[in-house]
């Protein structure tokens, strides 16, 4: 009897792992760690995947962006879930051109820039669909510190988009009937939105995507000309003689590698390369974690759990498998 259950035994774990993937990596697989939420719940999401299932070992390397453009361009991180061309574009795609680094694709369907405002706002006001529109519109935005004008909401002092929406005013000639309030930090901007959205106040702001507050609360961007590189990049220079008025450009967010590892781990570059989820699933995510208070792990594993249709078209049957059991 007990040989027999010896046997048994024996037998079920040489099923198992028979049926476990041996990691095309022999060491920890290197995340870079940028401290925003969707890069860090995106890192967790991968991370579960490859270690459950693909028998890999993970670990995650915690820096700014820059540093660990510098790092996985040295070959000290192997995977960026997360890159934002728009914003290193010259540093990327140096690398890129060296054969240092690959771009494997889109993770999110484009980050979103752009001037919103609340669509209870934009039911009661239908005619309000434009910045061109706005002057007309001063009085619903009233501003106490500057009588006579409406405010706007934009960018804290420091930021990019905070001399890109300065350029904006001047362009759509807003000077006159618009006051541009910065808000100290990125949270004290988020607070003012919040406190209007929750009391159905008016208010037009700058915001971006995907994030929170335009995953939690129903805005509607409003709309500008089209993009023009030339325009916008005399947008983003204080200098600016000629502003444009013309909309923010459509972030491309794309996952990079390092080239060794893409060549060392074909399966697992296909798998990541799979990897994109639609901005506004991103937005839903993150406004899921804000309502929660959940940490990047926790998102991650709702997400695999909820999202199940979406993230097994990125793996094979068996890999798949596999990280529902883990789950």
């Amino acid at each position: 009897m007990k040989k027999l259950l010896f046997f048994l035994c024996l037998t079920m774990t040489l099923a198992s792992t028979t049926h476990a993937k041996e990691c095309e990596i022999d060491r920890k697989i290197r995340f870079a760690g940028m401290n925003w939420l969707s890069n860090q719940i995106t890192v967790e999401i991968e991370r579960f995947i490859l270690e459950k299932g693909y028998g890999c070992t993970t670990t995650v390397e915690t820096g700014d962006t820059l540093p660990m453009l510098a790092a996985i361009t040295r070959g000290d991180v192997d995977i960026m879930a997360e890159v934002w061309i728009n914003s290193v574009s010259k540093a990327w795609n140096k690398g890129v051109k060296e054969g240092q680094v690959k771009s494997l694709g889109d993770v999110y369907t484009g980050g979103i820039e752009g001037w919103f405002i609340p669509k209870y706002l934009a039911k009661k006001y239908p005619n309000l669909k434009s910045v061109s529109d706005l002057p007309k519109y001063k009085h619903l935005f009233k501003d106490r510190e500057a009588p006579g004008k409406g405010r706007f909401y934009s960018c804290p002092i420091g930021w990019a988009c905070e001399v890109i929406n300065q350029n904006l005013i001047k362009a759509f000639q807003l000077e006159d009937q618009y006051n541009v309030f910065s808000p100290g930090t990125g949270a004290a901007l988020k607070a003012s939105i919040t406190s209007h959205y929750k009391r159905r106040k008016p208010i037009l702001f700058y915001y971006w995507a995907p994030t929170a507050v335009l995953g939690k609360y129903d805005m509607v961007k409003l709309t500008m000309p089209p993009y023009d590189k030339t325009g916008h990049l005399c947008n983003t220079n204080p200098e600016c003689t000629k502003p444009y008025p013309g909309n923010y450009p459509v972030a491309a967010i794309k996952t990079g590698v390092h080239t060794d590892f893409a060549e060392a781990a074909p399966q697992l570059v296909d798998f990541i390369s799979k990897v994109k989820i639609p901005t506004q699933e991103v937005n839903k995510l993150l406004a899921w974690a804000d309502e929660e208070g959940a940490e990047s792990t926790e998102v991650a594993h709702y997400f695999l759990k909820n999202y199940e249709p979406l993230w097994t078209q990125w793996v094979p049957g068996d890999v798949a498998k596999q990280v529902k059991a883990a789950l």
